[in-house]
């Protein structure tokens, strides 16, 4: 067995393990093997169940921010379903006018078998990227050579693995010029580099592949696709050098400070962005997740353990060259609380500083979404994307003002955070572990949200607000929240604030000393997720709320049980592990999934689904991946005819001389590239539109 060999069978303790076409690859390098090692949340706290029927009056009013000084007109999610009431400071157009018909009509299609190495779009429709893995962004930045990547090459060019993505209309150029945002989650060096790549090299060239995107569009009108403009003034790289802000209340906190960083205030890089958010103010929120994987530390603390965090060299090895990630050496023992927050980036000024948020908590952010409330205070809603792990609120102490952007910039840096616990309205019988639906009819109940930090004081006993702010999965432990089947993208609606969050599974639920099936986790090992929405009970600042689920995922026609808010089993495209969401401009929410091979065996895609009326709950697929892929990042322009989405990790298991995919570029084994092209995959954002 040759050392490559023997090092990636070491990295990959989940080979065999894993369930239908999954990936030993992806938990290996994504989310460093987390279902391999022990749950990192062991606190005794547990699903509380009201036996007894519980109800909770609607909302009187509902009221949401403006859509913010820079006409943020093609961002991602936009609306949702019911009326609300009018007057309110930022309701969506939609929601004034009426829900009409979406000009985005199409034929669904019938799932793709998981290892079609193929982009499968509705008929009518065509698909083309609008950026790949290497493509140059800078002016006199080198072509992409798939064989002689350097890290200085790299760091001009598009990255890898891009997940959460928008774009943003340029104010001023009537729709012809827009930027675009990618986060670039993790990097896969056994299907980007040769064997023969040098180790130094490799490790390099991955890193500058890490990071952030922003890189300018163009198109000659709004029913021509987009292309991205090298050399616009606009892009930029965000790089492991990069220097970020802590804001908050753990700046400058003991806990934070580095052999580096004295002051504690200012962090270079990012690791690990996953989904993300945009606010009304035109700025990209990115969710620090995975962070874990990128440092080697003592392992035996309580904080250590509670974060993953362990003593074993990393799969990428960033320790030999820079010290600051083996938090062994004492000079940088703080170095893995500077990650795992929420970042914001101004997408608008390339010589801004990005900010790393401490008030909105430390965990496995997925991504955060904001609406601003009716009393004007903002509201973010983020998920810990781990099993049995939390989902979390952040209301910020000032409030928005239209069109004061710079102040607007401020609102994250300070406010209340809380964590949420459910209650069920069924009885525990009725709770059979397989997702059957309970008596009433539907899955649903009450909930708080239980304080962690409020008026700048910690809520939680024996706590400072730097220690909740820093090891916030301890604090929310303490308070007795829900623990969730990894809660992952969570998306309030921008018509009625309805919060709509995405559990993708949880494969060990019910298992021998772990939690069992609850009413807001209604499946024992719960392969293929489900969907909450949430009704706030006043404001988006409330501290109590309604919920119910949409939907229990899986395939009726395999056998599995499931439930789309009572739409027929039979008429809904099957879909397994929702992920990323988003809304179109009359209310249907879409949703990307990752990890549908593993559940139904089919292709990961992009589903969009209806929310009220009598197709509530029909689930229509429009688009699935290739080979291995994963659908992040959607943006739906319905007005337009187009769709977004970002297309990670094709091809993930193969290797550079053993190749699984060759998406988008398709060039075969053995031919010559044309110019810009690689035979390889390249992770790409891609647009769908009729043509």
């Amino acid at each position: 067995m040759s050392e490559t060999t023997s090092r990636k069978f070491t990295l990959l303790p989940m080979l065999g393990h894993t369930k239908g076409k999954r990936s030993a690859v992806t938990c290996a390098l994504k989310c460093d093997n987390a279902c391999a090692g022990d749950v990192c949340n062991t606190s005794s706290n547990s699903y509380f169940r009201d036996i007894a029927s519980a109800t909770m009056s609607r909302r009187a009013a509902l009221g949401f921010g403006a859509a913010g000084a820079l006409a943020v007109v093609l961002g991602s999610a936009v609306t949702s379903t019911e009326p609300a009431v009018a007057g309110g400071p930022g309701l969506a157009p939609a929601a004034k006018e009426g829900f009409a018909k979406s000009k985005l009509t199409f034929t669904p299609i019938a799932p793709v078998d998981a290892a079609v190495d193929a982009m499968t779009v509705p008929e009518g429709f065509t698909w083309q990227p609008v950026i790949r893995w290497g493509d140059p962004i800078f002016k006199g930045a080198p072509d992409f050579d798939l064989d002689n990547q350097t890290a200085k090459a790299q760091e001009q060019q598009f990255g890898y693995n891009n997940d959460y993505t928008d774009i943003l209309e340029i104010p001023g150029t009537k729709g012809r010029r827009a930027v675009l945002f990618a986060n670039h989650e993790y990097t896969n060096e056994s299907i980007m580099f040769p064997a023969s790549m040098p180790a130094e090299q490799k490790r390099a060239v991955g890193a500058a592949a890490h990071g952030l995107t922003v890189v300018e569009l163009e198109r000659k009108n709004k029913n021509k696709p987009w292309t991205y403009v090298q050399g616009a003034p606009l892009n930029r790289r965000f790089l492991n050098n990069t220097v970020y802000e802590l804001t908050g209340p753990a700046a400058g906190s003991d806990l934070v400070k580095t052999f580096d960083d004295d002051k504690g205030r200012f962090i270079k890089g990012t690791l690990g962005n996953c989904a993300g958010g945009t606010t009304p103010w035109g700025t990209i929120l990115s969710g620090e997740e995975n962070f874990n994987g990128y440092f080697r530390s003592p392992g035996t603390s309580a904080e250590d353990k509670r974060y993953g965090l362990t003593d074993k060299a990393t799969a990428r090895n960033w320790e030999a060259d820079d010290p600051r990630f083996d938090t062994r050496d004492a000079r940088y023992t703080n170095e893995a609380n500077r990650f795992g927050y929420i970042v914001e980036v101004d997408p608008f000024d390339p010589t801004s500083t990005p900010k790393k948020h401490s008030s909105l908590g430390r965990f496995k952010h997925e991504g955060a979404n904001v609406i601003v409330a009716e009393s004007g205070h903002v509201v973010a809603y983020s998920g810990d994307d781990e099993r049995f792990d939390y989902l979390y609120k952040f209301v910020s102490a000032g409030k928005y003002k239209e069109g004061d952007r710079k102040h607007n910039m401020t609102l994250l840096s300070a406010g209340n955070l809380y964590v949420a616990k459910f209650t069920g309205n069924s009885p525990v019988a009725e709770i059979d572990g397989k997702g059957t639906v309970p008596a009433d009819g539907s899955f649903d109940g009450t909930g708080v949200w239980l304080p962690l930090v409020v008026d700048g004081e910690s809520a939680v006993e024996g706590m400072s607000v730097e220690e909740v702010l820093v090891y916030t999965r301890i604090a929310a432990d303490k308070v007795g929240p829900t623990k969730m089947d990894r809660a992952e993208d969570v998306e309030p609606s921008l018509h009625t604030g309805k919060v709509y969050v995405a559990c993708t599974n949880n494969s060990d639920r019910g298992k021998v000393g772990k939690e069992g099936a609850t009413e807001i986790n209604p499946r024992n090992e719960n392969r293929d997720g489900h969907i909450v929405e949430i009704t706030e009970t006043g404001d988006q600042t409330s501290t109590a709320f309604t919920w119910n689920l949409l939907m229990v995922c899986g395939d009726p026609s395999q056998g599995d049980v499931t439930y789309f808010s009572g739409f027929p089993v039979d008429k809904v495209s099957p879909i397994s592990c929702p992920d990323n969401l988003a809304f179109d401009s009359v209310g249907n929410l879409w949703i990307s999934t990752d990890g549908a091979p593993a559940g139904i065996g089919k292709a990961d895609g992009l589903f969009k689904v209806t929310l009220e009326g009598a197709g509530r709950g029909k689930v229509e697929q429009f688009l699935a991946v290739p080979n291995e892929g994963e659908t992040c990042g959607p943006i739906i322009h319905d007005d337009e005819r187009t769709v977004f989405v970002s297309v990670q990790h094709p091809g993930e298991d193969g290797s550079f001389e053993d190749q699984h995919s060759f998406f988008p570029d398709y060039v075969k084994k053995g031919a010559t590239p044309a110019r810009g092209q690689a035979r390889a995959p390249r992770p790409s954002v891609v647009q769908v539109f009729r043509g």
